[in-house]
């Protein structure tokens, strides 16, 4: 019988996988409903029609919504995260708190390969959230989850442009990813990019679906001067990567 994708791709206790495959099939079952498509469509009719890419009635409609990133992203998130032995990661659009887990599941097993390497090491997952609800079943979630990701993930509740423009950031940071309200995307990068280091990745979610509402984002981060290496992944509405290179003198 062959390993389910999720055993293969993913080092994680019987308890962690089985919430997440949970917690993905909540998200799947949103995503799928017929109300959550036609609040995708009003979206990109108000967006063509009228220039506006967000209403705050949107804001009540998504309260109660997963949005999580998809289970197949996750798993190349995740990997991608521990190929680069990733130890210091933002994340832009925690919502629940599903792919946090994987998030903070790399960086906790990139910091233990340091240290039996003989090598001090810390590492930890900035997670953002602005709505308190949202934050609160998200810490649930984490918690039910237990060691394996609760101690490497520091969550920053309120607007992120304040929460991530502070001194208290890590020096350095090794992984962004980019899961929130499309206009946010480009606003969080230019924060973070300072803290980029050579070589640090960056994941932007439904860049194919979205690709209107991030016209300002993906204008940035394919012009040459800014320093990243991009290539579009065909997942299920699109997933760009990014590799920051900036030349050096």
């Amino acid at each position: 019988m062959s390993t389910p994708a999720a055993s293969q791709a993913l080092a994680a206790s019987p308890r962690v996988h089985a919430l997440l495959t949970r917690l993905h099939a909540a998200s799947a079952a949103q995503e799928k409903s017929l109300s959550q498509s036609w609040f995708y469509l009003k979206r990109l009719f108000a967006f063509y029609l009228f220039s506006r890419a967000w209403a705050p009635a949107a804001d009540d409609h998504m309260r109660d919504k997963f949005v999580a990133l998809d289970q197949d992203k996750c798993q190349f998130m995740y990997l991608a995260a521990r190929a680069s032995g990733a130890l210091h990661i933002v994340e832009a659009g925690t919502s629940f708190g599903v792919s946090t887990i994987y998030l903070a599941l790399a960086v906790g097993q990139n910091v233990a390969d340091q240290k039996a390497a003989g090598r001090t090491a810390s590492g930890r997952v900035v997670a953002t959230e602005k709505e308190p609800t949202k934050a609160a079943r998200a810490r649930a979630y984490w918690a039910e989850a237990g060691d394996e990701v609760q101690g490497v993930i520091e969550l920053r509740e309120g607007d992120l442009l304040e929460t991530l423009d502070r001194d208290d950031m890590p020096a350095q940071v090794d992984f962004l990813l980019l899961d929130i309200w499309t206009p946010m995307a480009l606003p969080t990068l230019k924060i973070i990019k300072p803290r980029l280091k050579k070589g640090a990745i960056v994941l932007a979610d439904n860049t194919g679906k979205a690709r209107p509402l991030y016209k300002e984002y993906l204008d940035y981060i394919h012009h040459p001067a800014n320093g990243f290496r991009t290539t579009e992944i065909p997942y299920s509405g699109g997933l760009q990567m990014s590799v920051y290179l900036p030349e050096t003198d």
